[in-house]
């Protein structure tokens, strides 16, 4: 069977380097697609889903902006089991401050660049290994601009919820993106921050292994 993977914003295949599946899955990384004319999270989620073998059995696992990706797709075409890993389940767990930015038209005035460059800082505090700082910060370099600007207008605008499905949430007490008290998981991982999938992956693929054996 075939794990669909979608990682966070802009952040390419290597954001999954320590994730393991069971042997019999296969795992794809969706690639990420210029996007459209304000386009919506939807739309661009359905478009994102014509990289994948629809008429198989897969699993979906979504990291962050891609978990939002992941529970649109899962609507239209359901997953065998969806992972999500330091997301949101629903449009309703996006903190109150994140409106209040979007409705102050905040994200369409900050400069890309500093946003960049505040997430690059920030490696020198987290505790990620060294090799593993160096590709977050080839991704973020490596980043669109014009994408990350309209993923993060997309993200705010969202409207969507997983309608309850069979879906694993796996969370970190100390995301700083999306907080924990805003959003229910399934899982917790004490002391997790939003790159958790990179810096506690051995807690990840330990849920992982359980939920799909």
């Amino acid at each position: 069977m075939k794990a669909y993977l979608i990682g966070g914003l802009a952040a390419d295949e290597r954001v999954f380097r320590h994730i393991r599946f069971p042997d019999h899955f296969e795992t794809v990384f969706l690639n990420w697609l210029i996007p459209e004319k304000n386009e919506s999270l939807r739309s661009y989620a359905i478009r994102m889903s014509d990289q994948m073998d629809r008429t198989q059995k897969f699993i979906l696992v979504g990291v962050s902006f891609g978990g939002m990706l992941a529970v649109e797709i899962n609507k239209i075409y359901p997953a065998e089991k969806l992972i999500l890993v330091a997301s949101i389940s629903d449009h309703q767990h996006l903190p109150g401050y994140f409106r209040w930015m979007h409705r102050a038209g905040i994200p369409k005035m900050v400069p890309i660049a500093m946003i960049k460059k505040t997430v690059m800082i920030r490696r020198i505090f987290t505790a990620e290994s060294d090799e593993d700082k160096n590709i977050i910060r080839s991704m973020i370099k490596a980043a669109n601009a014009e994408f990350i600007r309209w993923a993060i207008i997309a993200a705010l605008e969202w409207d969507g919820n997983s309608d309850g499905g069979n879906f694993i949430h796996i969370h970190g007490t100390s995301d700083i993106v999306f907080p924990i008290r805003f959003t229910n998981p399934s899982h917790r991982i004490n002391h997790g921050g939003h790159l958790m999938v990179m810096e506690r992956a051995d807690d990840i693929n330990k849920i992982i292994e359980e939920v799909l054996n």
